[in-house]
């Protein structure tokens, strides 16, 4: 079974930017390329713990076992040796990253408290999207009650979208709550 977005994005969105954009070619249109949730970790260079509750988390919202991120350099003001642990990370393609945008946008999002749509301005440049989420109980995956703190964490929708007009575009017609300017 195919995911739900993924047929979304052929029948509805590939013929909507077509018109918007005038592409002459299928393959010129913009897509999502791959999503990238990360957990920064700085407090687990005096807690090892806390690392092995953000992997099991992460690995409940993303589908897939994380990598274990470590520092490049020593930071003697942060305490930070190079090698230590220091954050969690996992990258989605194909399917399972149209499964987690799914989730993302039709449930998780509209669970954040105050919510009024995600800030337009959180391009790059590029075409790539890049939002931070407070913390990690709008996704319906993690148990309320076997969470000892709440992390935030950074998650990057890469595109292959040329300018910030075409991911704006390609984001709006996938379901992307965009706040009004």
């Amino acid at each position: 079974m195919a995911a739900r977005l993924r047929e979304h994005y052929l029948k509805s969105v590939v013929p909507a930017l077509t018109k918007e954009f005038g592409y002459s070619n299928v393959m010129a249109v913009p897509r999502v390329d791959k999503v990238s949730i990360n957990i920064g970790l700085g407090e687990a260079t005096g807690n090892a713990k806390l690392m092995d509750a953000a992997v099991t988390e992460l690995g409940a919202i993303a589908g897939q076992k994380p990598v274990i991120t470590k520092a490049k350099k020593s930071i003697a003001a942060f305490k930070l040796r190079e090698g230590m642990a220091i954050g969690t990370m996992v990258t989605l393609r194909g399917d399972r990253m149209y499964e987690f945008l799914d989730r993302l946008l039709n449930v998780a999002l509209p669970r954040v408290r105050d919510f009024r749509g995600v800030s337009p301005k959180s391009f790059d440049g590029r075409g790539n999207y890049t939002l931070g989420v407070k913390d990690q109980l709008i996704f319906p995956e993690i148990d309320y009650s076997k969470v000892d703190k709440t992390r935030g964490m950074n998650i990057s929708i890469t595109t292959t979208a040329r300018t910030d007009a075409e991911g704006v575009a390609l984001l709006k017609q996938m379901g992307m709550p965009f706040r009004a300017q």
